[in-house]
C-alpha cells in the first residue's frame, strides 16, 4: 500500500462555494449602490452623497479584487497538488497565504478604476448628470466635456428604440462590446434561437460589425431606462 497522503477536496470546494457566494453579494451591493447614486442624481440631492456612493463603489471594488485573489490562490494551490501529487502534504494554509500575498502585492489603484461594475457605474452616473444638469461640488465641465455630455444624451435618446422589436425599450441592456442597446428579453430570445440552430447571434443594429453577441456581454443600463421613463412621462404630460 502506498504511503502517499490522500487529499479530500470536498472541504476546499465548500470553501470556494462560500467565497463565490460572497462575491455574488459584493456584486449585489454594487448594484444597490449604483441605484442609490442614480436616485440621488435624479432627485438632485446633495452631490456629496453621490460622491460618497462612488467611494462605496471603490470599496466594493477593492473587496471584489481581494476575494478574486484569494479564490485564485486557493484554486492554484489545489491545481498544484493535483498536478504534483506530493508524498508529503505542505501546510496548505501557508501555501495559499503566500500565493494570495503575491497577488495582492501587485495591486494598484488602476485595478479598482478598471473594475467592470465601477466603470459601468461611472458611465451611467455621467449620463444621469448630463440628463439632469447636475454636477458634484467643485466639478466643472469644460466646453469640450459639455459637448461630450450633450452627445451622450443625444445618443441615449437615439437608442430608446430596440433594433429588434422596433419599439421603445422597457428594460434596456447594453452590449459591452459594441455599445448598442436592446430590449432585454428580445436579445436573449434572439441568442436562444441562434443557439438552437448552432449559430452565433450578430448584433441586430444596422451597420454593426459585432458578429457574436453573448449573454455575458449584456449589462442592464439603469441610466438609459430612467431617460426612457422620463421622456415617456414628459410625452404623457404634454398630451
Amino acid at each position: 500500500m502506498s504511503g502517499r497522503s490522500v487529499v479530500s477536496f470536498s472541504a476546499v470546494d465548500a470553501c470556494l462555494s462560500s467565497l463565490k457566494t460572497c462575491q455574488s453579494n459584493i456584486s449585489t451591493g454594487m448594484d444597490i449602490a449604483t441605484t442609490v447614486a442614480l436616485d440621488l442624481v435624479e432627485s438632485k440631492n446633495d452631490m456629496k452623497e453621490v460622491d460618497e456612493m462612488e467611494r462605496v463603489m471603490l470599496e466594493y471594488a477593492a473587496m471584489s479584487r481581494e476575494m478574486n485573489h484569494y479564490m485564485e490562490a486557493v484554486e492554484d494551490t489545489v491545481n498544484q497538488l493535483k498536478r504534483d501529487k506530493p508524498e508529503t502534504l505542505p501546510d496548505l494554509k501557508n501555501v495559499v497565504e503566500e500565493k494570495f500575498e503575491a497577488l495582492e502585492s501587485r495591486n494598484s489603484d488602476l485595478d479598482l478604476q478598471g473594475n467592470e461594475k465601477y466603470v459601468h457605474f461611472k458611465e451611467q452616473l455621467r449620463q444621469m448628470k448630463a440628463q439632469f444638469g447636475v454636477q458634484s461640488d467643485g466639478e466643472k465641465s469644460s466646453p469640450l466635456e459639455q459637448v461630450d455630455e450633450d452627445l451622450a444624451v443625444t445618443q441615449s435618446q437615439m437608442n430608446f428604440v430596440c433594433p429588434i422589436t422596433q419599439v421603445e425599450m422597457k428594460k434596456p441592456v447594453k452590449n459591452k462590446v459594441c455599445g448598442h442597446f436592446y430590449e432585454e428579453e428580445a436579445i436573449l430570445d434572439l441568442i436562444r434561437r441562434k443557439e438552437q440552430r448552432g449559430k452565433n447571434a450578430c448584433c441586430p443594429k444596422v451597420g454593426c460589425s459585432n458578429l457574436t453577441v453573448r449573454r455575458s456581454d449584456l449589462v442592464p443600463d439603469e441610466a438609459v431606462k430612467r431617460a426612457i421613463d422620463s421622456q415617456s412621462k414628459q410625452s404623457r404630460s404634454t398630451q
